[in-house]
């Protein structure tokens, strides 16, 4: 028997159709995937990691859709970016993950220099250039930054737009967020297209059948939702609750916090357990009361990503006598295998023949923003 369906109300999220998604050779061609490259990824801010995991005197090699990117951070901790290719003859100039960085970077090819704040060109080696050469356009290729509550953001495009998130860039101003410290990461390569793995993120109908952990952690999953209000029926006068099952504060595997609970966080905030923050293409923040954990997607291929998550945490929950942030994190890691898992079986199904494009549901509204974005990111920018 069908369920019975019900007109949402305005203020739900639910789809009042069952809309089609984006075609397969979305998921699959090297020439979609490309585009992607060109479009989505080189105009909108990708995150690459916490401001504080840049060590001074250090330049680390960062991957940004397509383009390998240098982040230098000086000796007084200032942040600058750059492509990673000479513009002499194209070489790499940052080999390694991480190499030192003085006041130079230094082309290991022919030796031409560049001033490492702003990327000037300083010394040519042992070439001697004549008169037509312009010293001045052959500084290295700058990529912009910006730093969100201790996370750095770069940007390809020449004129990068504001950073966005779903629920607006002050979600977490009562979180400590400049001051946490990385105690944990998590990193994984999963076959699947990068959006395969943000659809799954995108909706929880596969919560009750793939999560049986999160459910007992989130009871609201278990019901195929994300949220109270995407239940057919929700009306806004249905009085909220805590999101944790009853005892449980934080995302652990006991639901018991791993420090002392954050000061400054409201009683809604503590109630709801979590506060998601989205930024598309590259990442998504969970704020916990007690820890905050992120995770970067990062496109290698058509059927390739790498996820990296990473949990942050206050400098004195991490200094606690026999402080295990490994076992903080086991519950999420949990959850993310079984993501990962999931999205790899959804793409094995894709490259079936029978497939040509998913048959979105009602609950599903958040996959259906997502694609019309990508598509508009795209078309903007052929």
């Amino acid at each position: 028997m069908q369920p019975m369906q019900h007109d949402p109300h305005p203020l739900s999220p639910r789809l009042g159709h069952c809309p089609e998604g984006l075609p397969r050779a979305a998921y699959l061609t090297p020439e979609w995937y490309e585009h992607e490259m060109t479009s989505v990824f080189a105009h909108n801010w990708v995150m690459a990691g916490r401001v504080a995991d840049f060590t001074a005197g250090t330049m680390r090699r960062v991957t940004v859709g397509a383009a390998q990117v240098i982040v230098g951070c000086d000796s007084a901790g200032s942040l600058s970016a750059f492509h990673n290719s000479c513009p002499h003859r194209g070489s790499e100039l940052c080999r390694a993950e991480v190499e030192p960085l003085g006041k130079l970077i230094r082309c290991p090819y022919h030796a031409f220099a560049f001033a490492s704040g702003d990327g000037r060109l300083v010394a040519t080696g042992h070439a001697v250039p004549t008169a037509d050469f312009d010293r001045a356009a052959h500084g290295l290729k700058p990529v912009s930054l910006r730093v969100w509550n201790g996370f750095l953001f770069l940007n390809l495009s020449p004129d990068p737009g504001p950073l966005q998130a779903d629920v607006g860039l002050t979600t977490l101003d009562n979180w400590p967020m400049a001051g946490l410290l990385t105690g944990h990461r998590w990193q994984a390569e999963i076959a699947c297209n990068w959006k395969t793995f943000w659809e799954n993120y995108s909706e929880c109908l596969h919560c009750p059948g793939i999560h049986p952990e999160l459910c007992a952690m989130v009871p609201v999953y278990g019901r195929g939702i994300m949220a109270a209000n995407e239940a057919p029926g929700w009306t806004p006068d249905a009085p909220p609750g805590p999101n944790l099952r009853p005892g449980a504060q934080s995302w652990t595997m006991d639901g018991t916090p791993c420090g002392p609970d954050f000061a400054g966080l409201t009683e809604a905030e503590r109630q709801a357990g979590y506060s998601f923050v989205t930024f598309w293409p590259t990442a998504y923040v969970v704020a916990h009361v007690d820890h905050v954990r992120s995770v970067r997607i990062e496109p290698l291929a058509p059927e390739r990503t790498r996820l990296v998550a990473e949990w942050h945490f206050a400098p004195d929950t991490l200094a606690q006598p026999g402080f295990d942030p490994a076992a903080v994190a086991a519950f999420a890691k949990i959850v993310l295998e079984q993501d990962g898992a999931a999205a790899e079986m959804n793409q094995r199904g894709i490259r079936s023949p029978a497939f040509t494009a998913a048959r979105l549901m009602p609950e599903e509204y958040e996959i259906h923003r997502f694609h019309q974005w990508v598509l508009a990111e795209m078309e903007d920018r052929p």
